[in-house]
């Protein structure tokens, strides 16, 4: 397999990649890497320095990708499928990643100063974290309120990003229910057979995540 994806089925970051990953149905191998063993951490840190993944190994073209915004734009120009993640347009194209950086910025990041506190047990304060939440999900409201996907007529690398940091900040920090458009975004993300994919792999996963109580039933093994 030219492809190996190293990663957690439990990361946000991960999720991105996959669900780019599965769009186009890109063949590709997984290293499931445990922060727990010394021996996994360290063949991370082999690879990328910063042991932080998804990192992205093309055995053919002997690269190594980290970053999951990166990883996406790479699969996109060298594994393209039928679904073109990056926009042809430019003007287009700027848009989704401006998008993709507002879901990674003000929901993944956030949720994961969050998630990190409780995993910490430290009890800090994260006031900031959950006002930023909050004022992204009023952004999206307002954007959503006029299209299907999140930044042109079809899925793109921002729709990517929205879905594991909505699905996650979600039960982080539960959307209003006012926000109609904001959920019924996140049902179509949930029911896109790509994001589907990869929530059912992460099933067995979830009890280990800190707020798993706040996931919805239906999305548990």
């Amino acid at each position: 397999m030219s492809l190996t994806l190293y990663y957690h089925p439990l990361s946000s970051f991960c999720h991105k990649v996959l669900v780019a990953l599965y769009e186009n149905d890109v063949e590709f191998d997984t290293r499931l890497i445990n922060f727990g063993d010394s021996a996994s951490r360290a063949e991370l840190r082999a690879i990328w320095p910063i042991c932080k993944f998804p990192v992205l190994r093309d055995h053919g073209r002997k690269r190594d990708l980290p970053e999951a915004t990166i990883i996406i734009e790479y699969l996109d120009h060298f594994y393209a499928g039928e679904h073109k993640l990056i926009p042809a347009d430019w003007d287009d194209a700027l848009d989704a990643r401006l998008w993709d950086r507002f879901c990674d910025n003000y929901l993944q990041l956030p949720m994961q100063h969050i998630v990190a506190d409780r995993i910490r047990g430290s009890n800090g304060d994260v006031t900031q974290e959950r006002a930023m939440i909050t004022t992204a999900y009023g952004m999206l409201e307002h954007r959503l309120a006029s299209r299907i996907w999140l930044s042109g007529k079809s899925f793109t690398l921002a729709d990517c990003a929205a879905a594991p940091g909505l699905f996650y900040a979600g039960a982080v920090h539960p959307i209003p229910k006012e926000l109609e458009h904001v959920h019924a975004y996140l049902d179509r993300l949930t029911q896109r057979p790509s994001f589907k994919r990869v929530l059912e792999e992460a099933k067995p996963y979830f009890t280990m995540f800190p707020f798993a109580e706040a996931i919805a039933p239906r999305f548990r093994a």
